[in-house]
C-alpha cells in the first residue's frame, strides 16, 4: 500500500532545499542566512534597537544578542547610544555593512535566479505569490513593515 504524502512535506522540503543553496552562496560571503537578513532589516528600517530586532524577528534577546554581536564584532553594525533614551543603545549598519548587504542581495538575486531556471519565470512568479500570500495570511511581514500589505504586493523587493 501506498502512502500518499501530505501537502506540508513538500513545502518543507523545498524550502530546506533552497536554503541549502542560499547558505552555500552566502557561505562565499562569510555570512549565515539569518544574520543576512539582520543586515537587510537594518537597511530597511536604518536604526533599531536590538530589543526591537527580536520582536521583528520573533526571536528571544538572548538569540538576537548572539546574532548582532558577531555582526558588530566583525564590523558590520555599529552600536551608539539610543538618542531618546539613556539606558538603550541602537544599530544601524556600518558603511562595511552596507558593502556587504549589496553583495548579500546579488546573492539573494542568485537564488531568485536559480528558482526562475528551475521552474521557468511563471512558476516563480506564482510561487513568490502564493508563499507571500501565506506570509502574510499567517501573520508575518517584512522586518520593519507594518501589517497591512504593501500596496504593490512586493514588499520583498522595495529596500
Amino acid at each position: 500500500m501506498q502512502i500518499e504524502p501530505h501537502n506540508i512535506h513538500f513545502l518543507l522540503h523545498s524550502a530546506a532545499l533552497v536554503e541549502e543553496r542560499l547558505r552555500l552562496r552566502l557561505a562565499e560571503l562569510d555570512i549565515p542566512p539569518r544574520q543576512a537578513r539582520i543586515l537587510d532589516a537594518l537597511g530597511r528600517m536604518q536604526k533599531a534597537s536590538q530589543a526591537e530586532l527580536a520582536r521583528e524577528f520573533d526571536l528571544t534577546p538572548a538569540s538576537m544578542s548572539t546574532m548582532t554581536g558577531r555582526l558588530l564584532q566583525a564590523g558590520y553594525i555599529l552600536r551608539t547610544p539610543h538618542p531618546d533614551e539613556a539606558r538603550s543603545n541602537v544599530l544601524q549598519l556600518s558603511d562595511k555593512g552596507r558593502g556587504l548587504l549589496a553583495e548579500v542581495h546579488r546573492a539573494w538575486s542568485d537564488i531568485d535566479q536559480m528558482i526562475v531556471e528551475t521552474m521557468g519565470q511563471e512558476n516563480a512568479a506564482h510561487l513568490a505569490r502564493l508563499t507571500r500570500g501565506l506570509r502574510d495570511a499567517l501573520g508575518g511581514r517584512g522586518p520593519g513593515r507594518t501589517r497591512t500589505p504593501d500596496p504593490a504586493g512586493d514588499d520583498c523587493l522595495q529596500r
